[in-house]
């Protein structure tokens, strides 16, 4: 299985991959630089109960790498099947099931890892440029164990809900489509209309993540039987 991963992400140019990974998290370490300081007073920990920079920085990730989940879940399943290329590995010696798992686990640990780097950088940076920017950090508790654990399980649990894209850009043989639908995704995931959203909606997310391991799991299941596009 591992062979196989690495045979998707070099198919795929891996390279470029992270490279874009790096300028978005430069892109958002300077927009949270530019906005911390607002963002942040005694005020607002004490009305909230959490730190905003926190809870700004895990929106931000969120929709950037949920948006670029669905691309990769584009370009390594979908666009795979569009443009026949699926053909070939379909030829190989291995269950169909096998090969398409492991194109899911590739685009899954790419986005995880860059999710909870990009994180961890953002936080990183915040907190070594609080002298220069006045940005009041007291609510970054990065000593503790609990605030990574939570920014791991977050991370997971986004990425995991960005394959609900992956059958509807199947079923309509669209990867524009599977990119479409994870816009939607991140809209309905994190959010507002007024003083209604649906961030950090415990309920909410365990459903969609529940549906989202159904669809990878239908997915690849019902892949030995169905007709290659």
């Amino acid at each position: 299985m591992l062979k196989l991963i690495r045979l998707e992400w070099k198919k795929n140019n891996i390279g470029k991959q992270i490279r874009i990974a790096v300028i978005t998290t430069a892109v958002l370490m300077l927009f949270m630089l530019m906005t911390a300081r607002e963002l942040e007073t005694t005020e607002t920990l004490e009305a909230y109960g959490k730190s905003m920079l926190d809870a700004s920085v895990a929106l931000f990730v969120h929709m950037s790498y949920m948006v670029f989940t669905g691309v990769m879940i584009a370009g390594y399943i979908v666009g795979a099947y569009e443009k026949k290329t699926i053909n070939l590995m379909f030829s190989y010696p291995i269950s169909r099931a096998k090969i398409i798992l492991a194109k899911v686990l590739a685009v899954w640990i790419f986005d995880f890892v860059a999710m909870v780097i990009s994180k961890a950088l953002l936080y990183a940076g915040l907190l070594l440029t609080k002298s220069v920017t006045g940005i009041n950090a007291e609510g970054l508790l990065i000593g503790e164990p609990s605030f990574w654990l939570d920014a791991v399980l977050s991370s997971a649990a986004m990425v995991s809900i960005s394959f609900i894209a992956l059958p509807i850009g199947m079923k309509m043989k669209s990867s524009k489509a599977a990119i479409v639908a994870a816009v939607i995704i991140v809209c309905f995931t994190q959010g507002q209309i007024g003083s209604v959203t649906l961030v950090n909606n415990m309920t909410f997310y365990a459903v969609l993540f529940a549906v989202a391991v159904a669809s990878v799991w239908l997915s690849v299941r019902r892949v030995e039987v169905r007709d290659v596009m």
